[in-house]
């Protein structure tokens, strides 16, 4: 369990490295040897998790996918949550930043950058899918519509607060996003039920730290 724990560790670190590195340089000009020299490792230690900058990039990508969430009675509310969970890990999470970077980098050859627009698609309709399940919709919403817009338009707002404050505003912006948006898909009576607070992100993170830790807690002591 210990040599699995070690290589797990080892794994993230390099994957941490390699965000770092795709953030900072994109996918053509980082290399193998720059994610080696942030972590002292030897190039066989890499090789031994990742066959290749290809497999690294790639597994960098697709770590959208893993963004975590609360699941919550009110299904919008979730929505929410997810959201504004990404916001805030994207200002530290170096993975999270070298994937945004290769998946809007146009030079990204050999790289589906799709992956994680189709992923965050799936899942936004995923959930607005329970949300009407559960009345939690007005009539004309289209999902498939609504779960792109949501996408795209997330996009553009990450975006454009990375190039004004470096992500600093990130959750300020998403919130204000949402605001104009929820009004035109949610109920009235749902509505007013959710919560766009400031520090809604932090408390959900907070949360999800607390389940992580409880889960690792009951699994130590199998």
């Amino acid at each position: 369990m210990a040599t699995q724990e070690r290589g797990l560790a080892t794994r993230r670190m390099i994957l941490e490295a390699a965000g770092a590195v795709f953030s900072e340089r994109g996918y053509s000009a980082a290399t193998v040897s720059d994610v080696l020299k942030r972590l002292g490792l030897t190039r066989g230690a890499v090789y031994f998790h990742f066959a290749s900058k290809e497999e690294l990039a790639r597994t960098v990508l697709a770590s959208q996918a893993d963004i975590p969430t609360v699941v919550r009675d009110i299904k919008l509310q979730e929505l929410i949550d997810l959201g504004l969970v990404f916001a805030c890990q994207l200002t530290r999470d170096p993975v999270l930043q070298g994937s945004v970077r290769l998946s809007l980098e146009l030079d990204s050859v050999g790289l589906d950058r799709k992956l994680p627009f189709r992923s965050w698609v799936e899942r936004n309709q995923e959930i607005l899918e329970q949300a009407r399940a559960q009345g939690e919709l007005r009539p004309h919403v289209d999902l498939k519509e609504t779960a792109e817009l949501l996408c795209s338009c997330f996009t553009g707002v990450q975006l454009f607060s990375q190039v004004m404050t470096g992500w600093a505003d990130l959750e300020t912006r998403i919130r204000a996003l949402l605001k104009h948006v929820l009004p035109n898909i949610a109920e009235p009576s749902v509505l007013v039920q959710l919560d766009l607070s400031a520090d809604r992100g932090l408390k959900v993170g907070a949360e999800l730290s607390a389940l992580a830790e409880a889960r690792e807690a009951e699994e130590n002591d199998r």
